[in-house]
């Protein structure tokens, strides 16, 4: 039987030459470099290239420089499926216009004996979300050859949990996790807008995400959902707690944020501040 393969089913998120844009993100004069260590694991956002994508791009290649995997394990947010567990995509292949991700399917069976409870097979809830797959042309280009393993982890608090069984089944392997996570999403048409609008907001918002990536940088990884639900300032704090936790159990000794921007910034519209979504890179 053919191995199963999920399409691009979300390509308005990156569309046009992917490794063009890819290669235009990584030639920026002021993309981050890497810490001078050991990498175990990356959190990136997930929104549109135009948004997000330097971010991503400048992150993924940090982490591909301080790590040599031989799998990697990619934690998404889940934002319309409704999980009790975490759906793990347990085989096949992720097409991509870089050609495709192929799943380990072993390591994805380890995954799933090692996590009882806390994650399930449910490749359909994949369908739904674009998080993971935003990343995936970044992810074949930079780590080309290595598979992975999808996980959708919702934002619940044994997602920390979670992350430290990863670990504990990766150790003595070249097993890295990328985790998707966009940050605060302020204004009106996200129904959240406490401080209204002009510079004064938009202040707040960055106050609001450093919450949020304080936790990130302390691998606090159990407050992490509870801090997103709390102050709306992560919309994939599942991914992000299991990213932290795993990254702690590997030894990791902080997280590093790169980069942080927001689509207000990227986007430079003139006029007072409304709207944005939040944007960070960080590497364990």
């Amino acid at each position: 039987m053919a191995a199963p393969i999920r399409r691009m089913l979300f390509p308005q998120f990156y569309p046009g030459d992917a490794k063009a844009q890819i290669a235009e993100f990584l030639a920026r004069s002021d993309a981050p470099a890497a810490p001078a260590r050991e990498l175990f694991a990356a959190a990136v956002p997930h929104a549109g290239w135009r948004y997000s994508g330097a971010v991503a791009a400048g992150t993924l290649r940090a982490l591909s420089e301080r790590s040599s995997p031989e799998a990697i394990l990619l934690l998404g947010a889940v934002h319309r499926a409704r999980l009790d567990r975490a759906a793990l995509y347990p085989a096949g292949e992720w097409e991509t216009p870089l050609g495709p991700l192929v799943v380990d399917a072993a390591l994805a069976g380890e995954v799933e004996s090692a996590l009882p409870g806390l994650v399930e097979r449910n490749a359909s809830a994949h369908d739904t979300e674009h998080s993971l797959e935003v990343e995936a042309p970044m992810i074949r280009m930079m780590f080309p050859g290595v598979p992975v393993v999808p996980l959708m982890v919702p934002p619940e608090r044994y997602a920390a949990e979670i992350g430290t069984r990863l670990a504990r089944l990766a150790k003595g392997r070249r097993i890295v996790a990328i985790a998707s996570t966009d940050l605060t999403h302020y204004g009106n048409e996200y129904l959240f807008a406490p401080r209204g609008s002009g510079e004064e907001a938009h202040a707040w918002m960055r106050a609001n995400d450093e919450k949020i990536l304080d936790l990130a940088r302390g691998l606090d990884a159990e407050r992490i959902p509870r801090e997103a639900e709390e102050n709306r300032n992560a919309c994939g704090p599942g991914a992000l707690a299991s990213a932290a936790a795993f990254a702690r159990e590997m030894g990791a000794p902080e997280g590093t944020v790169l980069e942080r921007t927001d689509s207000h910034e990227v986007q430079g519209k003139p006029g007072p501040f409304r709207m944005a979504v939040g944007y960070a890179g960080i590497v364990f």
